[in-house]
C-alpha cells in the first residue's frame, strides 16, 4: 500500500522546520511531453503549497499577514515560515525572505539554483530581488498581488533580462484558499481584530 508523504510541522510562533520527508521522484520537473509526469508535478505543487498556507494560517492567528512560504530541494522541504514583521518589528521579515535565509543555513550556500520556492502570495519586489539574488530555479505563488506584486503583475523580475538570473514562474496553485486567508484576516482588521482564528485553509 502506498501512503503520502509525512507532513513537517510548524513549532508554534516560530515558523522553523521540525520535521521533512523525501518526496518521491515522481516529484520532480517532467519531461514536457509526458502527460503522466506533468499530473505528478501538478499534484506536488499543491502538496507543497499546502504546507505554506499552513504557515500562512498560522502567522494570521498570530496577528500577521497571513502569507506562508516553503523552499523546496530537490523534492525535500528545506525551509517553511510564516510572516512575521509585526511580531519582529522588522520590515524585511517577509515569509520568502525568512523562508530563504532557513534554506541557506540548511544547505549551507546562498545559491538555491535547484530550489523551487512556493509562496501564498506573488512575492513584492523586496522579495523578488531576494529570491533572484539566491538564485532560485522556479518561483510558486497562489495569488496575485494586483498592487504589489512583483513576479506579473506590477513588476515581471523573474524573467527580465536586465537582471543577472532568471526563473520559471508559475502562478495559480490553491489560489481560491490563499485568497480566502487573506480576504479573512482583512475583513477582521477592519471589524477591529488584529488577531484572526483561522480554523482551516480551505474556503
Amino acid at each position: 500500500m502506498l501512503h503520502g508523504p509525512r507532513r513537517p510541522t510548524i513549532a508554534p510562533d516560530s515558523g522553523t522546520l521540525r520535521d521533512a520527508r523525501r518526496r518521491p521522484a515522481s516529484t520532480r520537473a517532467p519531461a514536457t511531453h509526458n502527460p503522466t509526469n506533468a499530473m505528478a508535478i501538478e499534484t506536488s505543487d499543491d502538496f507543497f503549497m499546502d504546507l505554506a498556507l499552513q504557515a500562512a494560517a498560522e502567522a494570521g492567528r498570530l496577528g500577521e499577514v497571513p502569507i506562508g512560504a516553503v523552499l523546496v530541494h530537490e523534492g525535500e522541504v528545506v525551509a517553511i515560515a510564516g510572516n512575521r514583521r509585526e511580531r519582529d518589528h522588522d520590515p524585511t521579515a517577509h515569509a520568502e525572505v525568512l523562508a530563504l535565509r532557513q534554506a541557506g543555513r540548511v544547505l549551507g550556500t546562498w545559491r538555491l539554483t535547484e530550489c523551487t520556492l512556493y509562496v501564498t502570495l506573488e512575492p513584492c519586489p523586496m522579495c523578488m530581488g531576494a529570491t533572484i539574488n539566491g538564485r532560485v530555479g522556479r518561483l510558486v505563488f497562489a495569488c496575485r498581488d494586483s498592487k504589489a506584486g512583483a513576479a506579473v503583475s506590477r513588476y515581471d523580475m523573474g524573467t527580465d533580462d536586465r537582471l543577472n538570473h532568471r526563473l520559471v514562474v508559475t502562478e495559480g496553485v490553491r489560489e481560491q484558499a490563499a485568497s480566502h486567508l487573506l480576504s479573512t484576516f482583512f475583513a477582521s482588521l477592519r471589524a477591529g481584530d488584529r488577531q484572526v482564528v483561522v480554523d482551516g485553509v480551505a474556503p
